[in-house]
């Protein structure tokens, strides 16, 4: 072990992180769950830090992150989801966007070949929505409970979001995969 295994140690830390996280919203103590979702996120800005700003980056890294990334989100939206907070709707909608990106990476990586995990800015963007609409909910329960238009809002923004980055996602790496093959040819 070494110092630049210190990024993938803080993402392995965030998935454990799950479960408590998950148990606390199961037993609706937001502000716990409030703080341990605040951990995980200053966890990951910080190991994202730490990789980049002293060349820490690993191919384990790359693929450790989003799962932590996703893990805690889709434990966090599914949560919400069984509490009734958030309508399950939104979390087919987040999960069908995940699996058709996930699916098309594997068929991408077995058909052609390796591929840079690298996410597109629209999705940077959808996974901060994502966040935010979750904290808010969080908020909205242990303190605010008048949010209900601001989370309304956040909703649909969470889905023109998920809309536009899985549609992003489809037309680029549609479209490498078809040089790819065209180049082959």
């Amino acid at each position: 072990m070494s110092l630049r295994d210190i990024p993938n140690l803080i993402s392995l830390l965030r998935i454990v992180l799950v479960a408590p996280v998950v148990w606390a919203l199961a037993t609706e103590q937001f502000e716990l769950a409030l703080l341990l979702f605040a951990v995980a996120g200053i966890s990951d800005g910080l190991d994202g830090f730490l990789a980049k700003h002293f060349h820490w980056e690993s191919r384990l890294g790359s693929i450790l992150d989003p799962i932590a990334d996703k893990l805690l989100l889709v434990a966090t939206f599914a949560s919400l989801t069984w509490l009734g907070l958030l309508p399950l709707w939104l979390l087919w909608l987040v999960l069908g966007r995940d699996l058709i990106i996930i699916g098309g990476g594997l068929a991408y990586h077995y058909y052609l070949g390796q591929f840079d995990l690298s996410p597109l800015w629209s999705s940077k963007i959808n996974t901060t929505l994502q966040i935010a609409l979750v904290l808010l909910v969080m908020v909205q329960q242990q303190w605010l409970p008048g949010l209900d238009k601001v989370v309304t809002i956040g909703i649909w923004l969470v889905v023109a979001s998920v809309i536009n980055s899985g549609t992003e996602y489809v037309l680029v790496w549609g479209a490498r995969a078809w040089r790819q093959i065209k180049q082959k040819r």
